[in-house]
């Protein structure tokens, strides 16, 4: 039997690298809530006209939403708006490659929050999976000074690390939360569940990450519009890689589903160095 988290699962990740390649470049452009807030912004239509074609031409129902829905909802849009921000801060510490690789750290608080808010449980092998992924953030985060007890325990305690860890941290959180919320809605069927998850959460972090750029920066409004061709490519990214990754966590443990999703590293060493001329360590 096909698993088709799997195939799902590394478009996802290639999809990912693809837009996380894009708001790099915006970064340079506009600020960096501005960045992180087209994600959300230029991918409600999407979402919304997936879960419509769905709907219309797939012959799928709508699901029922409940309380429980809407709360997993809000909260793994929150824990995503906040990681998409710091893990824009942090390109600026590291290159490309680097910072990406600190936000790794997700899969420990996956496996951990899954199963103590979703009764999600792990084999042996994923908890080497794990394992092998905290030693991968020790070892890069080691990799600017010579590999000893000292200067990893030294550049552990440094602000690129410290960002890297709550970015993962929060990312986990998002991961659990939009996969208990496609749970929460008891629909029988993983595509429309996953879709309209993903519709109802992108709404949810356009107006709230809205509300508070309008307060704080209101003039990003103006730059969006202005490079409107690099949002837009960056929304429709945004929206093909969320539909890739709600869908997987819909059928499969989020921890499995990051853990095989670590194949970004590989796309994004290619688009660190062929892309943006960076060297790596």
């Amino acid at each position: 039997m096909i698993e088709y988290w799997i195939p799902i699962t590394v478009a996802a990740a290639f999809l990912q690298n693809m837009r996380s390649a894009l708001q790099k470049h915006l970064k340079g452009r506009l600020t960096t809530l501005g960045a992180a807030y087209v994600r959300f912004s230029h991918s409600w239509p999407f979402s919304v006209l997936y879960v419509w074609g769905l709907y219309e031409f797939g012959g799928m129902a709508l699901p029922e939403t409940n309380g429980m829905f809407f709360l997993y909802s809000v909260l793994g849009g929150l824990s995503q708006i906040i990681f998409t921000v710091l893990l824009l801060w942090l390109f600026s510490f590291h290159n490309f490659t680097v910072g990406t690789t600190f936000s790794k750290t997700e899969i420990i608080q996956v496996a951990i929050l899954g199963f103590l808010i979703l009764g999600d449980t792990l084999t042996i092998g994923a908890g080497v999976a794990i394992v092998v992924a905290v030693v991968g953030v020790m070892v890069m985060s080691a990799a600017q000074s010579k590999v000893t007890v000292r200067t990893l325990l030294t550049s552990m305690t440094e602000k690129p690390t410290l960002i890297g860890l709550t970015c993962g941290a929060f990312l986990g959180m998002s991961v659990v939360f939009f996969r208990g919320a496609a749970l929460a809605l008891g629909y029988d069927g993983i595509v429309m569940a996953a879709a309209f998850t993903l519709a109802v959460s992108v709404v949810i972090q356009t107006v709230i990450m809205g509300v508070y750029i309008a307060i704080k920066e209101p003039r990003t409004f103006v730059d969006i519009f202005v490079h409107w061709k690099w949002t837009l490519a960056t929304g429709l990214a945004g929206t093909l890689t969320s539909i890739g990754w709600f869908t997987a966590f819909t059928m499969q443990n989020g921890a499995y589903v990051r853990a095989l999703g670590q194949i970004e590293l590989v796309f994004t060493f290619i688009a660190s160095v062929f892309f943006f001329r960076e060297k790596t360590n």
